[in-house]
């Protein structure tokens, strides 16, 4: 006998509602974990602010984390997770050297631009010394998809010619990110220092411009 359950266009069963609600719940907490974290840091956000903000009730968000450590840590996976599968999706294997190396970079500012709350998490945690991101299980393991299309790139474009530096794909990294993220994060005081118009839209996109442009510069020597 076939069976009558539903398929979805893959083929695939889809997860049974109680699955997705779960999923959506856990979601709004870290979201709004996110959002408290990277504002007020571990000791500073408040676990009431966080329920609120995520429409659930003390009941459902201790029984997804046992105290605020727990959710703190989930928070900060749940971020690191998230950029990691966004990069996953450039597809840079596929792409011609030069094309896949400037889609990394385009993309590590403008996710930087599109999420604050991210960057203002990683500050929060290093402010504290890093105390916690280390007991993330795997976390190094996180990066590795990362490091290996870097070092794709740098192979094929070495390879092909258009390549004529290449670099230890995580210093290089490092580099890309600072390019990235001291504009961003400092921004305010960049603004009042040197020209207002560091916190307009036209200016964004000036830097990024120019911090693709820097980088491509430094590999392939043009």
């Amino acid at each position: 006998m076939k069976d009558t359950k539903q398929t979805d266009r893959k083929g695939k069963k889809p997860s049974s509602p109680k699955l997705r609600d779960a999923e959506r719940s856990s979601r709004n907490i870290l979201q709004a974990g996110m959002k408290h974290f990277s504002r007020r840091g571990f000791s500073g956000a408040r676990v009431v602010d966080i329920i609120k903000d995520s429409g659930l009730s003390h009941r459902m968000l201790y029984h997804y984390y046992e105290n605020k450590e727990a959710l703190y840590l989930a928070t900060l996976e749940f971020a690191y997770r998230r950029i990691r599968e966004a990069e996953h999706n450039l597809h840079t294997s596929s792409l011609d050297p030069i094309e896949g190396m400037r889609k990394i970079v385009e993309f590590t500012y403008d996710y930087f631009v599109e999420n604050p709350d991210f960057m203002a998490l990683l500050s929060q945690e290093n402010f504290n010394g890093g105390k916690i991101i280390s007991e993330i299980e795997g976390i190094r393991d996180f990066q590795r998809p990362l490091i290996d299309s870097l070092e794709d790139l740098f192979t094929r474009g070495k390879k092909t010619g258009q390549f004529k530096h290449t670099y230890d794909p995580v210093q290089f990294y490092i580099t890309i990110s600072g390019l990235c993220y001291f504009g961003l994060s400092n921004r305010y005081t960049l603004s009042a220092a040197f020209d207002k118009s560091i916190l307009k839209p036209a200016y964004l996109f000036e830097r990024r411009s120019h911090i693709t442009s820097f980088v491509l510069q430094a590999i392939t020597g043009n």
